[in-house]
């Protein structure tokens, strides 16, 4: 992967925005999500789980989101794995990144999962319609890690 280590990791960030988004919008696997999450550095990895965390702050995720939404059964982490647990409390925490680096993976595809049900239920509210939201509105992108 090739980045300016100058910019303060925009350009890695720029790059984890249309994952997160083709994923939640399935025109991406999660599992080809994993595969390319999988494939970063630790540190960079962390960067991943603050980003999507914001995300998920940003559509407003909530508890049910991750419980009877679907999110943690759509993510195939056990209910009771840490992410799981974090994401279906009331208010949901976020402090994926200081997991152990052995649980990112399991924090990644709960905070995809669970960030893709609460997307798409904005989508289907506050953005139905009108919305301007480019990351709304993605073409159809073909299958890459």
């Amino acid at each position: 992967m090739t980045e300016s280590s100058g910019d303060g990791g925009r350009t890695f960030r720029r790059k984890t925005k249309p994952v997160v988004n083709e994923i939640a919008q399935g025109l991406r696997t999660l599992d080809a999500g994993v595969s390319w999450f999988s494939d970063l550095a630790p540190t960079r990895q962390q960067m991943v789980l603050q980003e999507v965390a914001g995300y998920a702050m940003q559509t407003h995720i909530t508890a049910v989101d991750g419980r009877a939404g679907g999110g943690v059964a759509r993510s195939g982490v056990k209910p009771t794995a840490n992410p799981s647990v974090m994401i279906c409390m009331d208010p949901p925490r976020y402090g994926f990144a200081d997991l152990p680096s052995a649980e990112h993976v399991n924090a990644f595809r709960v905070l995809v999962s669970v960030f893709a049900v609460a997307d798409n239920r904005r989508r289907d509210t506050y953005c139905k319609d009108a919305c301007g939201h480019t990351w709304h509105n993605l073409p159809a992108a073909t299958e890459q890690p």
